[in-house]
């Protein structure tokens, strides 16, 4: 029996298609998943496609840069110079942040205000040693949470603060962290990416799969495993929680979002804030300044910035609140109400 040479040749051809398709295939959905520690937190970022790897040791790095940058937890960071020499020419990422940082204390009446940090400090949420202050000791401290007397040339990106002032960006700087990660992504061609950072969620594309990601909001307690799943694609999702990061003393909780105004934890009904934006910045300063607003100050402002972001508040009875442009991406078994603009 003969075999034409050229059925052989046309097989091989075939063989080879299939192979090479394969190849890609597996290319296309290769994984890539790295975790850390930074910014005071645990961190994991996967990534899929063919650079999927190049990609993430790229995120891995930048993570690193910005953490060595702006923690106010290193003594060489840009910001503890700052806070420490009082002025300083600094880098464009902390000239990003100090812009945005600005613009949310205004739009928020003051209850983002990146000058808490002495505040911070005296409670010890700045490092380990926990303590209550003294009301006195507070009242002389909040003389200085006042985010109008930093002065700032944007031209020459100078920066100068008054004595007493201290600044800290540890309530935005995670969620600018995971947008330049999204970017990154996105330079490296990966369409399909989550990034994790202590709870700060980005999220790039859809699933490898074509599906949206779903992600579950922690609950603050052991009362349900989480709050509810939202389904989205190419977001931010951030919650803030008093349960982060707390100590007790004499029977009473104290909770790391300290409240501007009266330099104490923020006691205003809410016990959970996610925020659901394209701008994982924006999302991060927001989930902190809501908690501080409470319920109702909390949606009025949604309501005048409701193009901007959607948020899940939890409150103290156990309801929850859903923005309406998160109706039908948001599932719980717990009850909870839609909020609308009108």
């Amino acid at each position: 029996m003969k075999i034409g040479w050229k059925k052989v040749a046309a097989s091989l051809v075939l063989v080879g298609v299939v192979a090479a398709m394969v190849c890609f295939l597996q290319e296309e959905n290769k994984s890539t998943t790295r975790s850390l520690f930074a910014m005071d937190t645990y961190m994991e970022i996967t990534a899929y496609g063919r650079n999927s790897e190049n990609a993430v040791e790229a995120a891995v790095d930048e993570i690193e840069r910005l953490d060595a940058l702006l923690s106010t937890g290193s003594a060489a960071s840009e910001i503890t110079m700052l806070n420490q020499n009082k002025t300083a020419v600094v880098s464009e990422d902390s000239a990003y942040l100090l812009r945005r940082s600005m613009e949310l204390w205004k739009s928020t009446g003051g209850a983002f205000d990146i000058t808490i940090y002495p505040v911070m400090k005296s409670w010890g949420f700045a490092g380990d040693t926990f303590r209550v202050p003294t009301d006195q000791e507070l009242k002389r401290l909040l003389d200085f949470v006042d985010s109008s007397q930093i002065a700032y040339d944007e031209e020459t990106k100078t920066v100068v603060l008054p004595e007493q002032v201290e600044i800290d960006f540890g309530g935005i700087a995670k969620g600018y962290t995971s947008a330049r990660v999204s970017q990154i992504m996105e330079e490296y061609h990966i369409k399909s990416a989550k990034l994790n950072l202590g709870g700060n969620v980005q999220t790039v594309g859809t699933k490898a799969d074509g599906s949206l990601w779903r992600i579950a909001i922690k609950s603050p307690d052991d009362t349900f495993p989480y709050l509810g799943v939202i389904s989205v694609e190419d977001k931010a999702v951030i919650t803030s929680g008093g349960y982060e990061r707390y100590f007790e003393e004499n029977g009473i909780i104290y909770h790391h979002i300290i409240d501007p105004k009266n330099g104490k934890p923020a006691q205003n009904g809410l016990v959970s804030v996610t925020i659901v934006c394209e701008d994982g910045t924006l999302a991060d300063g927001l989930s902190t300044a809501l908690y501080v607003m409470g319920k109702d100050d909390a949606i009025t402002y949604w309501k005048a910035h409701k193009n901007e972001f959607d948020a899940v508040l939890f409150d103290d009875t156990g309801m929850l609140y859903v923005t309406e442009g998160l109706e039908g991406s948001f599932m719980s078994e717990l009850e909870y109400e839609i909020v609308s603009e009108n």
